[in-house]
């Protein structure tokens, strides 16, 4: 099986948020001169880190460093000032962004599917598996960056099956989201299984371009099919 992990394992936008605002608390107090860089204006700022690079849109943690590198300079910081800045502001978020729990009936699947069969992590976000208790279970983990494509493009997909050495018919995607999970994963050619953990599934609510093989309404469903 293949998992994607944010909104599938756990709600992913408040972790987000609160990261966020531990970002720009960090920033107030370390870094004075970029303190009134508003919310819109590091928007702007990401808005011309990819207009420079739109391959980063597939790496979220670049994305950001090249965002803060952009705010920060213009705040007046330069050289190594400008590079431990970046670095520090990044991590501030990282550190954040990856400090919470993933609920107790979570590890109890993956626990019992991993001793049954391979599980192979693939997101397009860079949360750190190890930080919040995860890595343990899979026996490979690929974030979409700037050699892996965000799904729903094939690029991690295509990793899976290689890693594996499976047939797309024989994997299973487990993922909340209709278009980058789904549809890449059914593009991809793999079975799909359709499960949110931040919200209400609704079929008719969801931009599905193909429809869910199954849609879970409890992960431990998993366990009857292995």
């Amino acid at each position: 099986m293949t998992f994607d992990l944010d909104d599938t394992f756990y709600d992913n936008w408040p972790i987000i948020m609160r990261a966020e605002q531990s970002l720009m608390q960090f920033i107030a107090s370390s870094y004075p001169l970029a303190k009134h860089i508003s919310s819109m204006h590091w928007f702007s700022f990401k808005a011309e880190a990819l207009q420079q690079h739109p391959e980063l849109k597939h790496d979220m943690g670049k994305l950001r460093l090249a965002s803060l590198r952009l705010g920060l300079a213009s705040a007046g910081y330069q050289g190594e000032e400008l590079n431990t800045a970046v670095q520090a502001c990044f991590e501030q978020f990282y550190t954040v962004r990856s400090d919470f729990t993933i609920d107790d009936s979570v590890h109890a699947v993956l626990e019992s599917l991993a001793q049954r069969i391979p599980l192979v992590a693939i997101t397009n976000g860079n949360v750190d598996c190890e930080a919040i208790g995860i890595s343990q279970y899979f026996s490979h983990i690929y974030h979409a960056n700037t050699e892996y494509r965000s799904k729903p493009h094939p690029d991690m997909f295509d990793a899976a099956m290689d890693i594996l050495d499976l047939p797309a018919k024989h994997i299973l995607h487990v993922g909340d989201n209709a278009y980058n999970d789904v549809w890449g994963a059914h593009k991809a050619g793999m079975a799909t299984a359709w499960y949110a953990a931040n919200r209400s599934m609704y079929l008719r609510k969801e931009p599905f371009r193909a429809l869910p093989c199954v849609q879970l309404d409890n992960l431990n469903e998993l366990l009857q099919l292995v």
